[in-house]
């Protein structure tokens, strides 16, 4: 049995292999002029997956129709151009997603934890998790309290945090009758505002780095990036009014909108069909008549934390540079390297632990493992469509198109939410929170400079522009990211929650536009005319949280 599934998987690798290669090959095109780039007709790509994706609930022919029509953009929009768009799509952009070597690591550590929660689930760690959790769990809220506690707890990656949280806490809120769109909504709205806002994250060198440069370009020199990126964290108000709502949510038990129906037919479920209809997913049971030893699952985890955070400090300790401090470390790292250190680490540690306590035989092990990848292969396709999709965007300079849209004089006191917005849609449209980030950072920060000069703003006391400037990019693009279907984040969510995709975005949207209303309303408006981010946050909390009793409603 195991000889034949892994000489199965060697044939499919090999032929992918030789296939990818052959692609790679005739697929490699000369440097063009792209057309149509920076009109109109290069919002259309990604709007059409996102309007198909959203009408049909069908994430891959949605995203491989926006795709085509990108490619048949890019082509010149000619008959030929048509006829070979679809061929054209997956030899040159599907491969060249596949080819990055980012992409790729993605790839590998998602398949790679997957494989880990098989073992986990087959020897029955994951079992003995459940039961030592539903000791303090053992109503929705306290789980739901419990799956916002993990998720703040791993605030180092969005990647690692999604992916632990979800595979984690699923079967304890299956036991308790908890919706998988509420569990993929309380993963996903604490893994990237979490990162974004915490002081030493995979996140912060790369935003760090992108400030420093464009504070550098308009000849700031009063503090460093890092500085300013402090200065900028108050004002961060969707990140910060995403996770607040997110615990009053788990702790009052309330809810609204489509989430709101979801939670009452979980409730009304059996525990035996829970989800299945909606969600079909082949359990891993553990082997009967083992031990279920909690210990199994939480030190294979623990491990990849431990190696994750252990990477982030080697990768980015740097022996020529004198006084590195533990920010600098983390911020240059490498979060991919360090990440599959952690799960190749925490697949050999429950593969040991399975063994050796003669709980499962090698090939039980071999074949969990196996098992635990499968579930991962619908949302990498997803995943390689959406990057796909992404780089169509960059060619056509969608993002560009957009940004250009606001380059008219008008109050610097206003720009704050007109590029709050821009952020948003622009991650909405790319799927991409740091392309979002890279692409705006640069071009908003010295036209917004250059007005405060011209509006004779541009002195120490009105830096809180800047800041709220800075802040906004930073918390639209998570907000975009939430909203986006094609997000890579969003997917990761929905696959590690065992939630249909389109019904965990229907699901999260009214959350998402409920913090990002008041993150408007209250907070970033009044910051941009002068008012204390503290009491903004202050006033905005409140009034969530009597908004949510006022029309939030129990399952």
């Amino acid at each position: 049995m195991l000889y034949k599934t892994l000489k199965n998987s060697f044939k499919y690798f090999i032929l992918i292999a030789i296939t990818t290669s052959s692609l790679a090959q005739e697929g490699a095109v000369e440097a063009q002029q792209v057309a149509h780039a920076g009109t109109w007709l290069s919002v259309v790509p990604p709007l059409l997956a996102i309007v198909i994706a959203l009408a049909f609930k069908q994430v891959i022919p949605a995203l491989f129709t926006g795709l085509v029509f990108g490619v048949w953009v890019i082509g010149g929009m000619s008959f030929s151009a048509l006829f070979t768009a679809p061929l054209t799509t997956l030899e040159v952009f599907a491969v060249k997603a596949l080819a990055d070597e980012d992409h790729a690591s993605i790839i590998l550590f998602s398949f790679m934890i997957g494989g880990m929660v098989g073992i986990t689930s087959r020897n029955g760690g994951m079992q003995g998790i459940v039961n030592l959790i539903l000791r303090w769990a053992n109503s929705v809220k306290r789980a739901s309290l419990a799956t916002v506690g993990m998720g703040l707890s791993i605030f180092f990656d969005d990647y690692a945090n999604t992916l632990v949280v979800g595979n984690t806490m699923r079967p304890v809120t299956d036991k308790m009758k908890i919706s998988r769109e509420k569990l993929a909504y309380l993963v996903d709205s604490t893994a990237a505002p979490i990162a974004c806002l915490a002081l030493v994250t995979t996140w912060v060198g790369f935003q760090v780095g992108l400030i420093d440069d464009a504070l550098k370009a308009v000849g700031y020199d009063e503090m460093g990036g890092y500085g300013v990126f402090l200065q900028t964290i108050p004002y961060s108000f969707y990140p910060i009014f995403a996770l607040f709502l997110t615990i009053m949510v788990a702790s009052t038990g309330k809810d609204f909108g489509p989430m709101h129906q979801a939670e009452v037919e979980a409730r009304n479920a059996n525990i035996t069909s829970l989800n299945l209809d909606k969600h079909p997913t082949e359990e891993i049971l553990p082997v009967e008549d083992k031990p279920h030893r909690a210990l199994n699952a939480i030190l294979p985890f623990l491990t990849l934390i431990l190696v994750v955070l252990g990477g982030l400090y080697y990768t980015g300790l740097d022996n020529n540079v004198a006084d590195q401090t533990i920010r600098d470390i983390v911020g240059n790292a490498n979060s991919y390297k360090a990440l599959l250190w952690g799960t190749m680490s925490g697949v050999l540690m429950a593969a040991v632990l399975s063994v050796i306590q003669g709980i499962l035989t090698l090939e039980q092990t071999v074949n969990a493992l196996l098992k635990g990848m499968k579930p991962m292969l619908l949302a990498m396709i997803i995943l390689v469509l959406a990057w796909s999709l992404s780089e169509i965007s960059a060619e056509l300079q969608t993002s560009q198109y957009i940004s250009g849209m606001i380059q008219d004089a008008l109050s610097v006191h206003w720009l704050p939410l007109l590029i709050f917005l821009l952020a948003a849609l622009t991650a909405f449209a790319t799927g991409s929170s740091w392309g979002a980030m890279g692409i705006l950072i640069p071009l908003v920060v010295p036209i917004v400079w250059n007005m405060m000069g011209a509006q004779g703003v541009l002195e120490t006391e009105y830096y809180y522009i800047i800041y709220t400037t800075i802040a906004s990019i930073l918390a639209g693009a998570v907000w975009g990211d939430h909203c986006s279907p094609i997000s890579d984040t969003t997917i990761l969510s929905s696959m590690a929650s065992g939630c249909d995709h389109i019904e965990h975005v229907r699901t999260q949207i009214p959350y998402a536009f409920y913090a990002g209303g008041f993150a408007m309303i209250i907070g970033i408006i009044p910051a941009s005319f002068g008012f204390s981010p503290w009491l903004l946050i202050v006033i905005a909390t409140i009034g969530m949280y009597l908004g949510l009793r006022w029309k939030g409603k129990e399952a």
